[in-house]
């Protein structure tokens, strides 16, 4: 999947409460879907990298909220 990495420390800057309005309820702590998209950025948005369960939190929460932008 190609992304923006702009869009995404976008969202890790400026959108965290979006971040927290997807993660309510769900047992995620918007801290850990803020460490996946923060580490993503960190290697170039390199998928490849993540771990299953980085890659289920990118998936589930990260995808769709850059999917708005």
């Amino acid at each position: 999947m190609d992304f923006d990495l702009d869009a995404l420390k976008n969202l890790i800057t400026t959108r965290s409460s979006e971040i927290e309005e997807i993660v309510a309820g769900t047992g995620y702590l918007p801290r850990t879907v803020m460490g996946v998209a923060t580490f993503l950025l960190d290697c170039d948005g390199e998928i490849n990298l993540l771990t299953a369960k980085q890659q289920v939190t990118f998936d589930r929460f990260i995808a769709p909220l850059l999917a708005k932008d």
